[in-house]
């Protein structure tokens, strides 16, 4: 389960994750830039000395803000710090398109109202991220919006290789030459915007849980976003059915390979990985 903060109040957050970890899930993932690690921590801290589950009961993921890029092992120690946690099991590079800070933990902006680009090699970074994973803190790491070329070109240079992307992956959208190649270098993929984005996936293809079940079959890890406890109920409600092969073959036939979310604040970016895509929707 994908738990953002931003446009949420804390009270509904908390709301939402107690109503997750009462129905079982196991799984959240959250970021720095979410600003709702604190609110996990304090949830996980009350739920553990209750005796509700144990820590290793429980999957935590995290991600480096794109404006701490420079700074990765003071953001690492600031995630374990709001989670309340010893170790996380498993921290992202959330894009591949680094900014400078302004200060207050945000990107820094020029004249015209643009963030600064800081060209730090992914590698740079990425040698931090293997230290806290050797030490034990980080108990996995991957990558999180990257394209194969950016991801390839940090392959080839890391001692400990990436062990999972997060992209955006839906039924219009199903990455599937994307899945061959981590799959060579075994990259597991987890997918975000699972029903695609408001009012374009799940009006047009029955319910969305059939959305979840599909990508689940696929062998690809979801994290379906949501702070309505009824709908929370839904997403986790996919265990019991599964797909026959034809009808998986049926889910083959959609042609349409739109990417929704395009990261239109990087666009200036020269490392933004999606170049063509924000060509196409004349965004550059």
């Amino acid at each position: 389960m994908q738990i953002f903060g931003v446009d949420s109040d804390e009270k509904q957050l908390d709301d939402a994750l107690r109503a997750a970890f009462d129905i079982g899930y196991r799984y959240i993932d959250t970021a720095e830039v979410y600003k709702n690690e604190h609110i996990i921590g304090a949830v996980i801290e009350e739920y553990i000395k209750n005796g509700k589950f144990k820590r290793e009961d429980i999957f935590i993921t995290t991600k480096l803000p794109v404006y701490g890029m420079n700074e990765p092992e003071r953001f690492i120690k600031k995630s374990l710090k709001n989670l309340n946690l010893d170790y996380i099991d498993l921290y992202l590079i959330h894009a591949p398109i680094p900014f400078e800070n302004s200060g207050n933990d945000s990107s820094k902006k020029d004249e015209t109202g643009n963030s600064i680009p800081a060209l730090i090699p992914f590698y740079e970074t990425w040698k931090v991220l293997e230290k806290f994973y050797l030490d034990g803190k980080l108990k996995s790491i991957g990558l999180s919006n990257f394209n194969e070329k950016q991801i390839q070109e940090l392959y080839n240079q890391a001692k400990i290789k990436p062990q999972n992307l997060q992209v955006e992956c839906h039924i219009l959208f199903q990455q599937k030459e994307l899945f061959e190649f981590c799959k060579k270098l075994n990259i597991s993929l987890t997918a975000y915007a699972p029903l695609g984005s408001p009012g374009t996936v799940v009006k047009d293809i029955a319910r969305f849980f059939i959305l979840i079940r599909q990508i689940m079959q696929r062998g690809i890890s979801v994290i379906p976003k949501s702070v309505n406890p009824n709908r929370i109920r839904e997403n986790f409600d996919v265990f019991d059915f599964k797909f026959t092969e034809n009808e998986m073959a049926e889910f083959d036939l959609i042609k349409q390979n739109d990417r929704l979310f395009l990261f239109e604040f990087g666009k200036n970016h020269p490392w933004h990985p999606w170049k063509e895509d924000l060509k196409k929707h004349n965004l550059l």
